[in-house]
């Protein structure tokens, strides 16, 4: 597959190939949903508790006699009936992580990216380096480039610059790409490639890593 390298001023520079196996493979909808969802699960801290009437500060004295008062039978001021009293079944800390195999986290992966370049929503600009945070430099690239809505941008390396001059522009991230995931894409309209992080991405997630099994061990080589 083919995609225009542009500069900073929108204008094409090149066209080079991309490899069909993370740009251009078919999406599975229902494998990204899965990849989201596992995703913003882990996200989720867990940390939540409420205090049972075992832990609740107060007297386990019974509050009045069982019989003969005319009330209903009542116990401790830990009570959960109680106001200031225990939660029955309050939230507990718990995890709310979800494992998903790499093989899976992958193939999401490539099918976001495969979907962001066959609906035209992928750019990829020769290179994108700063020698100070310029805001302003920033959005005029954008804005040549054709981004009007939320663009992720990503490099190949950490660019301290790139990361201070995106921090002020609305709708705008940035990340290396060794950390492209699923949910930041898709919480993007736009996707802003580096050429040197479309060669890291092809290295991450493509090549020899599209579909690979462990050879199937056999009884010869077992025993030897």
């Amino acid at each position: 597959m083919k995609i225009d390298v542009q500069d900073r001023a929108g204008k094409k520079v090149r066209s080079i190939d991309i490899d069909d196996a993370v740009f251009a493979t078919k999406p599975h909808r229902s494998l990204v949903h899965q990849a989201m969802l596992a995703q913003r699960a882990n996200l989720h801290r867990g940390t939540h508790k409420t205090k049972s009437r075992g832990e609740v500060r107060g007297s386990t004295a019974k509050l009045f006699r069982q019989k003969g008062t005319g009330r209903a039978r009542m116990g401790s001021n830990r009570s959960p009936i109680r106001r200031g009293g225990g939660v029955a079944f309050g939230p507990r800390p718990r995890s709310y992580a979800q494992a998903l195999p790499k093989r899976m986290r992958r193939l999401a992966l490539r099918s976001v990216l495969s979907a962001k370049a066959a609906s035209d929503k992928l750019r990829v600009i020769d290179e994108l380096s700063l020698e100070k945070p310029q805001t302003k430099e920033m959005k005029n690239v954008l804005v040549a480039l054709g981004f009007e809505r939320s663009t992720l941008i990503v490099t190949a390396q950490p660019a301290e610059a790139v990361k201070k001059s995106v921090g002020n522009l609305q709708k705008v991230s940035w990340m290396p790409a060794a950390y492209l995931n699923v949910l930041d894409l898709l919480n993007h309209q736009g996707l802003l490639m580096t050429e040197d992080a479309v060669r890291a991405a092809e290295a991450l997630w493509g090549g020899d890593r599209v579909n690979t099994r462990r050879a199937p061990v056999s009884k010869v080589q077992a025993n030897a």
